[in-house]
């Protein structure tokens, strides 16, 4: 275990400034491919922060092995938190058989996610335990571990290559993998491609604790708000092993919403709608 993994997340905070500081100090060559890993995994991070709150509707796709489709509708909800991570709210819209389940998230930077689903049909709140965490989100090919915001330090990193991506291939990205701290995760490890402009995450290739490859994540493409926040237009989840593959489709991104943290309870879960 990284012995990191124990330490407050402030301490951790510091410790990852001091190591960004570090590597922009050194020269390429300097670099172990662990660390320039680290060092683009914490640069992208950093280049998101600030952005407070947003809310945004969500169409999710589902399609089998044999190419039939349901679609569900959803609303989203985040509010940025810098001390822990990030907090989460998916409330399911249409069609009727789901409508009102939802799910909160309380992402942490070191410590196990907090994530609770509320299921209208049984009037309760259903803690998702950390054993759970690769089970598949509401029937589709995300699991509940994907669903939370990915922080730096629950991961160990190293750099692979460089080489041409995005839709057109005109982009070049960074080929890094990354390796989950946590012996509960679904994943061994995950090969991700994050474009060299923007930190645009366009590929994630996902890896099962036997080592195979389990399911591909692609983002075609982005949109940028409020001058500085990339967000996916559209992402798609195909499992390699049943065949099925979940998309889904963002829309009407609204930044400054006037989140707090009161918006993000176990009793606000119930009222959700």
């Amino acid at each position: 275990m990284n012995i990191l993994s124990r330490r407050p997340a402030a301490v951790l905070s510091a410790i990852a400034l001091g190591a960004v500081v570090a590597f922009t100090a050194l020269p390429a060559w300097a670099e172990s491919p662990e660390e320039k890993g680290l060092r683009i995994a914490l640069e992208g991070e950093g280049r998101d922060k600030g952005f407070g709150d947003y809310t945004a509707d969500q169409t999710m796709v589902l399609r089998n092995k044999r190419g039939q489709e349901s679609e569900r509708n959803l609303k989203i909800s985040v509010l940025e938190n810098d001390v822990d991570g990030d907090k989460s709210l998916i409330v399911f819209n249409r069609p009727r058989d789901v409508k009102g389940t939802a799910m909160l998230t309380h992402s942490h930077k070191v410590d196990n996610d907090d994530q609770w689903l509320y299921l209208p049909a049984l009037k309760r709140v259903k803690r998702i335990s950390s054993s759970n965490k690769a089970g598949s989100f509401m029937g589709s090919e995300f699991a509940y571990e994907d669903m939370t915001s990915q922080e730096v330090e629950k991961y160990t990193y190293r750099w692979l290559r460089d080489e041409p991506c995005g839709e057109s291939g005109e982009l070049t990205c960074w080929v890094s993998e990354r390796f989950p701290l946590d012996k509960k995760s679904g994943y061994t490890r995950q090969v991700s491609w994050v474009d060299q402009g923007e930190f645009r995450l366009w590929k994630v290739e996902y890896y099962d604790r036997k080592d195979s490859h389990l399911k591909t994540l692609t983002v075609p493409s982005h949109q940028q708000y409020i001058g500085k926040h990339w967000r996916a237009d559209e992402m798609q989840m195909v499992n390699h092993l049943t065949g099925k593959s979940t998309r889904l489709i963002w829309q009407n991104y609204v930044f400054g919403a006037d989140l707090d943290n009161s918006d993000f309870t176990k009793v606000s879960l119930k009222r959700a709608r």
